[in-house]
């Protein structure tokens, strides 16, 4: 691997493709390999009564929601240019977006309050990465929060554990991923791997172990996350 700049995409697909794309256009070579597997929650239910408005934090939580049902008349709210996107290419036909993190998202959906006569409703992971719920309370907004989809470890090659101490860097979406790292960095320490997380919440986990680099993106997009690997 000498030589070679290597940086492990541990989100899961489709969004993993996507960031490959990118880090290959910087050159670098992308090395793509989950450290969670997405899965539909068994019987989850969706409660479309009383709805207002849908707040999206992620593009998994869009599709999720629209394997579940065809409606999509209810205005979107999402984070990021991302989510924003793939609720349009899930056809919905108004959907508003905002940088940053689920207190972003709150702020901006808190100064439509005027015009959301119910609930907002929140369609997302078992374990989500930010409190939405407590941030629209905040700001005196009712949500209801469903459950649609979980993250569970995936297993990693082994060859790809051995190849920790050599690779230049790995990127991370997710408090889970940061968390599965951790456990295979505390077996195979890897001092001279770089870490960039999409948030300060991702990059936590691995405060304790031994890293060349631990950076946190300023906003919780993938456009903030690759410009760290620059600097």
């Amino acid at each position: 691997m000498a030589g070679r700049r290597i940086i492990w995409v541990t989100r899961s697909e489709p969004g993993a493709s996507a960031t490959a794309e990118r880090l290959t256009a910087m050159g670098f070579e992308p090395l793509v390999t989950p450290l969670l597997t997405l899965k539909p929650v068994e019987g989850a239910r969706l409660d479309l009564d009383g709805v207002a408005a849908i707040a999206f934090t992620s593009a998994n939580a869009v599709r999720a929601f629209a394997e579940k049902s065809h409606e999509r008349a209810f205005k979107v709210f999402a984070v990021g240019a991302a989510t924003a996107e793939a609720a349009r290419k899930a056809r919905f036909a108004t959907v508003l977006s905002t940088d940053g993190d689920v207190k972003a998202l709150a702020a901006g959906i808190a100064t439509r309050k005027r015009d959301l006569k119910g609930v907002v409703l929140h369609p997302g992971a078992a374990e989500p990465a930010g409190d939405l719920p407590g941030a629209l309370a905040a700001h005196g907004l009712e949500v209801r929060s469903v459950a649609l989809y979980e993250s569970v470890p995936a297993e990693v090659p082994q060859t790809v554990i051995d190849a920790l101490p050599r690779l230049y860097g790995v990127l991370l979406h997710s408090p889970k991923a940061a968390r599965e790292l951790a456990k295979l960095l505390r077996k195979t320490p890897s001092p001279a791997l770089r870490a960039w997380c999409l948030s300060k919440a991702v990059a936590r986990p691995l405060a304790k172990i031994q890293l060349a680099l631990l950076a946190a993106a300023p906003l919780a997009n993938d456009d903030s996350l690759l410009n760290l690997i620059g600097k």
